[in-house]
């Protein structure tokens, strides 16, 4: 939410600085002997990263931003994980060779493995880098590779270029050994983890390709793998194949077929109707008389903030435990109801941005989840700080990948704005990323409002939900009953700050499009503004609007996905 109504949503640079000084030291440009790109797949124009691997299986091939062509590398970087993406190739002895790329992003690494490397900062923009090196007098392969920096974000790469003579003169034709013993170690409704014993070859094997059914979903350096993004109670068959630097790959593993568990929440079954209950703003109304009257269960309360030193409070100031949020905490579930906290929003100090590390903002979420049992946690990531900072929103995804691994059953929320056609650059690179990462969210939560005064809220709720389903179908792989199922809504009952208009009439028209497509979460801002007073303008306490009292959370109520 914008303006008053916003929801109240208002040490590595000197390790940097000497290792840039040492690589710029390093780095040396002889004359480069001019000849055919050698590598495969250099513009990642196939739509598949094959035979690039990428370490923690951080790398993803995106189709925006890109340098030319349709296609990009996206490499997640995590404070533990510079998200390094390498393809080994063969190469003649003794020889130089020019190695060039484009990148973007905070402190992007281009380079070979045991020799010169070369680096930039370009975070809004691609830019060239080149370097050249020469083999050693019995090198017969070189790894290329790429990487950001710990912590700083998602980096791309596009048209990596390695210029000189092929290696071998194609006399390594000879495919690797299939891998043997394949098995699945794990699985849950939406991910299922693999692994296989080591492939032989007569000169090395570089990585390894993973298929379910007839298409490649993952090429990895090592022999396990996760391939998450997948349906619940759904049946899959995974091959495996080996690649070595000539590109000779071997025939199929022996096949596993495997079937997800069935969705407990987030993919399927997990259904929410929680509009926001705001505690330190606009007449909050008992909660006990809000659930009495309309028959709501679930509300998402805010905000959740830093306190200093990466500390949560309500609001920032408010106490985690034993003040009017947890009497209100504690009137609901004595009516049979729960909460879900809302972390973040569009001003304050906000935990995600706050926090040194993902470890850290883990940290901060899990004395939440243990102070209030919690079943669901929302982050609510806007703003400048949150929303349209990349390196923030890994640290948040990490965050919540590691809470969801440690509180089995925790179901992750992450709410965020949209255009009337879907999710915008930042929506998109969230979504991606939460996919890099295998963050497995749960629900991913548009807020269709603030477009601009006259819009047609229903039409433009809906436009903006089918966009966001088809950004998860083109992202994970799913069909369209398994993205709906991953959808949630946020609206603004009443007057917007941009003077939209959502009717009692309207918001039942979007709960009833909600029930019909099966989406998983629906809620609004905010119980606090659920009373009339029409001409009243944008105010706290009520819609602005003609309506009677607490009728948009009892329209919300009716949802059940």
């Amino acid at each position: 939410m914008r303006t008053l109504l916003q929801r109240s949503r208002r040490a590595f640079f000197a390790l940097v600085g000497s290792a840039a000084l040492a690589l710029a030291g390093a780095v040396a440009l002889p004359g480069t002997a001019q000849a055919a790109n050698i590598l495969s797949n250099p513009g990642f124009e196939s739509g598949s990263l094959s035979p690039w691997s990428c370490t923690g299986n951080l790398g993803s091939v995106v189709s925006s931003p890109v340098q030319a062509g349709s296609k990009a590398l996206a490499g997640a970087a995590s404070s533990s994980d510079n998200a390094q993406c390498s393809q080994t190739v063969p190469v003649q002895p003794n020889t130089t060779y020019s190695l060039s790329g484009w990148v973007r992003g905070s402190y992007v690494y281009l380079g070979v493995n045991g020799g010169a490397s070369t680096w930039t900062s370009s975070p809004s923009a691609y830019s060239r880098l080149s370097v050249s090196f020469t083999t050693g007098a019995s090198q017969t392969s070189a790894t290329i590779y790429v990487h950001g920096w710990y912590a700083q974000g998602t980096y791309y790469a596009d048209d990596i270029s390695l210029d000189g003579p092929g290696g071998g003169g194609g006399s390594d034709t000879q495919a690797p050994a299939a891998p043997t013993g394949l098995t699945s170690t794990g699985k849950t409704s939406s991910s299922v983890s693999l692994s296989w014993s080591a492939s032989s070859d007569n000169v090395g094997v570089t990585g390894y390709d993973v298929y379910s059914g007839s298409n490649q979903v993952l090429t990895v350096s090592g022999t396990s793998a996760t391939v998450s993004g997948l349906s619940p109670s759904t049946s899959y068959t995974f091959t495996v194949k080996a690649r070595d630097a000539a590109g000779n790959v071997s025939a199929a593993s022996n096949a596993v077929a495997v079937t997800t568990n069935a969705g407990s929440g987030g993919g399927s079954g997990f259904k929410q109707a929680a509009p926001y209950l705001f505690e330190g703003w606009g007449d909050p109304p008992s909660p006990s008389t809000v659930m009495s009257a309309t028959g709501v269960k679930w509300f998402t309360m805010a905000f959740m903030l830093d306190s200093g030193g990466c500390n949560p409070a309500w609001d920032g100031n408010r106490p985690l435990t034993g003040g009017v949020d947890q009497t209100a905490i504690n009137q609901i579930r004595s009516a049979g109801g729960d909460i879900v906290p809302s972390f973040g929003g569009w001003q304050g100090s906000k935990l995600g941005a706050n926090c040194s590390s993902a470890s850290a903002l883990a940290g901060a979420l899990q004395k939440v989840i243990d102070a209030y049992s919690l079943k669901a946690i929302d982050m609510d990531i806007e703003n400048t700080d949150e929303f349209e900072n990349e390196a923030v929103q890994a640290r948040i995804l990490t965050a919540l990948k590691t809470v969801k691994a440690n509180n089995p059953g925790l179901k992750t929320i992450v709410t965020f704005g949209t255009s009337t056609t879907g999710p915008s650059y930042y929506g998109n690179r969230l979504i991606e990323q939460a996919k890099s990462l295998n963050a497995d969210i749960d629900v991913f939560t548009i807020m269709p409002f603030d477009f601009g005064g006259g819009s047609d809220m229903y039409g433009n709720t809906v436009n903006a939900a089918e966009g966001l389903k088809a950004k998860l179908k083109s992202t994970f792989g799913w069909d369209d009953a398994t993205a709906y199922s991953h959808i949630g809504i946020s609206g603004m009952n009443g007057l917007s700050d941009q003077q939209e208009n959502t009717t009692p009439a309207i918001w039942t028209q979007i709960r009833d499009w909600a029930n019909g497509h099966h989406i998983a979460r629906l809620a609004f801002w905010a119980v606090n503004r659920d009373r009339p007073c029409p001409g009243g303008g944008v105010v706290s306490n009520c819609s602005g609007i003609s309506q009677s009292n607490w009728q948009f959370t009892s329209i919300t109520a009716g949802f059940t996905g």
